[in-house]
């Protein structure tokens, strides 16, 4: 099941890609998935948006000393 997020007022893509994802490298993504929604910029509160899904790094299914955290 897709993960969603639903704007507040004055939120903006790179924000929510950011604040859900992660990092603004989202941001893209975010828009091909919501092109429904691609006028709004900011948001007015109340729009439901698809979160892409991520890819899970590799390192974070590493033990620590294969991650090379000190």
């Amino acid at each position: 099941m897709a993960k969603t997020y639903t704007t507040v007022q004055g939120d903006m893509w790179d924000s929510i890609a950011y604040t859900q994802m992660g990092s603004t490298d989202y941001t893209d993504r975010l828009l091909n998935l919501n092109r429904q929604s691609r006028m709004y910029y900011p948001f007015p509160a109340g729009i439901v948006l698809i979160l892409p899904e991520l890819e899970k790094n590799i390192l974070d299914t590493l033990p620590p000393w294969k991650r090379g955290v000190q």
